[in-house]
């Protein structure tokens, strides 16, 4: 096991293509091994942005993280990603994810079986990456003999998305690797990665599976500065994956798992946000330390290690203080240095 896991770019809709471009540029310089973006829906969608940044650079992995099957439905994800692939020569990989349950129901879709959604457009998009014509009959999806009119790549790495013992058992059963959202723990990613082998193992797949986890990122440079940043980013996400954990017992565990904080805890520092307390007032260091990448050299190379150790194979790290470029290689020094 290495040190230390793969370090990737998170980039995501909030952020134009013109952007999205720009740090991936960056993170190639700085020998970053991929980049994911991150689609939700009502943002922009991620595939000018993909387009972009596979001409763009040369090396970097290009990874949409994730497209879900309700807006996208899996016939259009596998002609999609298989001419993104075309266009990166070879170095594309899938994300694909349930979505947000809110979001997909104010689109008009009905959210009642997500996993069920996401195993059968794993299927199916798998199968037409191979060149099969596809006739399915599901739950979810009815296809009556689809198959694609080009060759796509047939071994395009296909990453779930997920929380859940259910979700975790169909990624270990059916996809290449497993995408942890933001905002879980390191000890709950060590759980999840754990779960994820166990029913790899009972399908009688023997390759160990990938682990991507998405991490906001506060580099080495002042470590007081690289901290008010980290507490008001997991600020700005913690209300909503709070009131996701009121609904869904894997987010709260996510959320709880090996953090130090309680749920009287969670409660009062929400509370504090939503009467409009500054990061600074509502959240102490111990949210800093289970939900980012941040501080100094020497802190950075101990969180590193320890997702290494819980069994992360790539971060995928968001970037968004005033030069990210130079975040950029700050991180890859300290953690080859």
């Amino acid at each position: 096991m290495s040190d230390f896991p793969r370090l990737s770019l998170r980039v995501h809709g909030g952020l134009t293509p013109q952007q999205c471009m720009a740090q991936a540029q960056a993170a190639e310089a700085a020998g970053f091994h991929g980049i994911w973006f991150a689609e939700n829906p009502f943002n922009r969608g991620i595939l000018p942005a993909a387009a972009a940044c596979a001409v763009a650079t040369s090396r970097l992995l290009i990874s949409p993280g994730v497209f879900n099957p309700y807006n996208r439905h899996p016939t259009l994800i596998a002609m999609e990603i298989g001419a993104l692939d075309e266009l990166a020569q070879g170095r594309v990989r899938l994300g694909i994810g349930s979505g947000i349950g809110t979001a997909v129901e104010r689109m008009g879709f009905a959210y009642d079986r997500p996993l069920t959604t996401l195993r059968e457009a794993v299927t199916i998009v798998r199968a037409l990456l191979r060149g099969e014509e596809v006739s399915h009959d599901g739950s979810v999806f009815q296809i009556n003999k689809a198959k694609l009119d080009y060759r796509p790549r047939a071994d395009i790495p296909i990453f779930m998305a997920g929380r859940g013992d259910r979700s975790l058992r169909a990624c270990g059963e059916l996809a290449d690797g497993l995408i942890v959202s933001n905002m879980c723990t390191v000890a709950f990613a060590g759980g999840a990665v754990q779960k994820l082998r166990a029913a790899a193992r009972a399908a009688g797949r023997t390759k160990l599976l990938d682990v991507v986890q998405y991490v906001p990122c506060f580099p080495p440079a002042d470590r007081d500065e690289a901290h008010r940043l980290a507490r008001q980013a997991v600020a700005d996400m913690l209300p909503s994956y709070w009131r996701l954990a009121q609904r869904l017992p894997a987010a709260k565990q996510a959320l709880l798992a090996g953090s130090g904080i309680g749920e009287a805890d969670f409660s009062a520092a929400v509370a504090r946000l939503t009467a409009g307390k500054s990061a600074e007032a509502a959240l102490d260091e111990r949210f800093v330390a289970a939900f980012t990448l941040a501080g100094n050299a020497h802190d950075c190379r101990r969180q590193a290690a320890a997702y290494a150790q819980a069994g992360v194979t790539e971060l995928a790290l968001t970037f968004t203080g005033p030069d990210t470029a130079a975040e950029m290689r700050s991180l890859k020094e300290a953690l080859t240095t």
